[in-house]
């Protein structure tokens, strides 16, 4: 599997920190220096997740807009008008978080469904944020199956608390989404006729009578400013309904929202 430039500039920063309750905290870096090289080809891989290159034409079709007009105007979150800002930032940090999953940890993580039936573009997807699942052989069910379930929160504005307490926070309420966001992505492969998709998210739906291992992750994406003043120490997650199997990651970089405006630009002035 080829990994995209952005994930390459992602890099583990060597020393961990602990949590309140004692847990590794993995830091990642997003190396931005000479952004240029790896721009082009990340927005199209992030335009991907709201509308595939082939239903662009049909979609614009009536509406008198441009590619561009179209994206900026009627399916991107906004780039001004609350809470367009603030969902960018947080889509920005989901996709992020799935393609670290996917590429880097190895799960499947069919994503794109989550942002491309979205009825109003500054209103949020609900459920779980980023669901990965890995398989020991496919078309086997196996003790060992992982399923994914990451929390993920964006921090790019110094006003924000610790994100990744939040997160963590946030994460626990999976215990009840999952079912419903299971669902939900299997409805939508469903209708789109494509059963073997189905069938490897069914798997996952029967705990007790099909036993896989559930792995639950909370992540902090923040502005290196933000990092600067986020105390990780004082992370608790010792009253997660998982916490013997969840993880806790940081994914930094510096002047992130800058970044996500101007993948959202090349996103819509390349289609």
């Amino acid at each position: 599997m080829a990994i995209p430039g952005h994930v390459g500039r992602l890099t583990k920063v060597g020393q961990h920190k602990k949590s309140a309750c004692g847990r590794d905290i993995e830091i990642w870096e997003l190396n931005l220096k000479d952004k240029e090289a790896i721009l082009s080809e990340w927005a199209t891989h992030f335009r991907k997740h709201y509308i595939s290159d082939a239903d662009l034409p049909e979609m614009v079709a009536g509406t008198g807009k441009t590619n561009a007009e179209y994206l900026r105007d009627v399916l991107f979150p906004d780039a001004k008008v609350a809470p367009g800002p603030s969902l960018r930032s947080g889509d920005f940090g989901e996709i992020l978080v799935a393609d670290y999953i996917e590429y880097l940890l190895g799960y499947w993580c069919p994503r794109e469904l989550r942002y491309q039936e979205r009825w109003n573009r500054n209103d949020s997807t609900k459920g779980c944020d980023v669901i990965g699942f890995r398989f020991v052989a496919d078309g086997q069910n196996s003790p060992g199956d992982e399923l994914f379930i990451f929390e993920a929160k964006s921090g790019m504005s110094k006003s924000d608390k610790n994100r990744l307490q939040d997160a963590v926070t946030d994460s626990d309420k999976d215990k009840l989404r999952e079912a419903m966001s299971l669902n939900a992505i299997k409805q939508k492969f469903l209708g789109r006729e494509e059963m073997d998709k189905v069938a490897r998210v069914k798997r996952f739906q029967n705990m007790a009578d099909r036993p896989f291992r559930r792995i639950s992750g909370a992540a902090a994406i923040l502005d290196d400013d933000v990092f600067a003043e986020t105390d990780l120490s004082a992370v608790d997650a010792s009253n997660h309904y998982n916490s013997d199997n969840i993880q806790l990651i940081v994914i930094k970089g510096p002047s992130l929202m800058q970044m996500v405006h101007s993948l959202y630009e090349r996103a819509a002035d390349e289609a």
